[in-house]
């Protein structure tokens, strides 16, 4: 039996596994689930809108802090939202093993769903901890207040919380409240996060408004799922493949497959800053700013096809569909970016940056490669192949090495986009690998 083979197969009977009752109400049936009356079209639309609103809203108060707070206090509140990001990883290592598990294996669903959602709540509460521990680094290294350290950790809480329950609703396909919570998202952060920080302009102000704004998605899942809460019977608790141990392996090996791909998109800006010239530099950085769009443009592809990479018992663990979707939308980005460069400029920050203008199309194609990159790494964890998850920390490696010998913008980019190239083919070798 090959790696990832065995947690793949699903259980065909009922008694495999320990057993949960539903306090309320039974698992949802397949029916039920798949949404009836949705179509494919209409979901991925719904799904592209909803993310956009939660990446415009996420946009939107970075823009509105930075003009209330002003560049220092700004700066000091954009390194906390970096630290965030490296800490929401493990949310969303938690939604990809809640998916994947309840994806995989309906017949045991109600005590997948329990098993997670304890899993996610045990997640939160010792990440916060690590989190509240290390908080005198972020007063030292940071040069922030301890409230506003302490703040950043308790954030941990409600953004890890999101991830289980996220998890949950897209395992089982219920796609229209998981868009629910990614509106939660990006809304939440805008309009709860802006207020705060209007009303006290601080980095206080915005941490403590970011925590209170991840609560609106949390609540939606909640209300979603509210149904769908499992007690254990006589107090006891799942074990197995369903037990917490196993479940936190899972957790663990999706995170930190998802914090190398994380980090492997986000090194080039690093060493663009540690290499070249404080000009280059900010041109290199200007032109990211199109690399992220077109990552996160087809971003829903990712998400709708998640359940059905950990579906798959047979072929290979991503079907065409979904690669060739990715593709070209990245490709249509690019073309659209090339004929349109004086457009985007004005998008990434004017003519102060016109010096990166020729390049905005290769930026626009690094980007396509990121989001190729994305696909196939959650098609990696979607197939729970562990060792495979070692080749974006291996290209993570080499890029660090092999990126300051860069001496130009072009160059870095050119860098870049190689090894991303190197990392895609290896992947889509292991994806596309016919199973048994």
């Amino acid at each position: 039996m090959r790696e990832g083979d065995r947690a793949d197969r699903p259980t065909r009977t009922g008694s495999a596994g320990p057993t949960l009752a539903c306090v309320t109400h039974p698992p949802a049936s397949a029916t039920e689930v798949d949404a009836p009356g949705s179509t494919p079209l209409r979901t991925g639309a719904g799904f592209a809108v909803a993310l956009v609103v939660m990446n415009v809203g996420t946009y939107a108060f970075t823009v509105l802090a930075a003009r209330v707070l002003g560049p220092e206090e700004y700066g000091a509140l954009g390194s906390l939202m970096g630290v965030l990001v490296v800490v929401n990883v493990v949310s969303l290592g938690l939604q990809a093993t809640g998916a994947r598990r309840v994806a995989a294996d309906p017949a045991e669903r109600p005590a997948i769903e329990a098993a997670v959602l304890a899993a996610t709540h045990r997640c939160a509460a010792a990440l916060t901890a690590v989190c509240l521990l290390l908080s005198p680094l972020a007063v030292v290294g940071l040069d922030v207040g301890v409230p506003t350290a302490v703040a950043v950790a308790l954030t941990a809480y409600p953004l890890t919380l999101v991830g289980g329950w996220a998890g949950v609703l897209q395992g089982e396909q219920r796609w229209a409240p998981l868009a629910g919570v990614y509106l939660g998202l990006g809304l939440g952060r805008l309009v709860v996060g802006g207020a705060a920080v209007l009303l006290v302009p601080s980095v206080l102000a915005g941490v403590v408004g970011v925590a209170l704004g991840a609560l609106v998605p949390l609540a939606v899942g909640v209300l979603a799922l509210r149904r769908r809460e499992a007690a254990v019977p006589g107090g006891s608790t799942p074990t197995g493949q369903h037990g917490a141990r196993a479940l936190l392996r899972e957790v663990g090996s999706s995170s930190q497959a998802l914090l190398a791909f994380f980090a492997l998109t986000s090194t080039d800006v690093v060493v663009a800053r540690a290499v070249l010239d404080p000009v280059d530099a900010g041109l290199y950085a200007a032109g990211l700013v199109v690399t992220k769009a077109v990552l996160f443009l087809p971003q829903f592809v990712v998400v709708l096809a998640f359940p059905a990479m950990a579906r798959r018992d047979t072929g290979p663990r991503l079907a065409p569909g979904p690669l060739l979707l990715v593709a070209a939308l990245g490709l249509a980005a690019t073309g659209a970016t090339a004929v349109l460069s004086d457009l985007a400029l004005a998008f990434v920050g004017g003519d102060a940056y016109a010096g990166v203008r020729p390049l905005l199309w290769a930026f626009a194609a690094l980007g396509t490669l990121h989001a190729l990159v994305q696909l196939v790494v959650y098609a990696v964890v979607a197939g729970h192949r562990r060792r495979s998850t070692a080749v974006p920390w291996v290209a993570l490696a080499v890029l660090a090495v092999v990126a300051p010998l860069a001496p130009t913008v072009g160059a870095l980019l050119a860098v870049t986009a190689a090894v991303q190239a190197v990392v895609l083919v290896v992947l889509l070798v292991v994806v596309l690998r016919p199973r048994g």
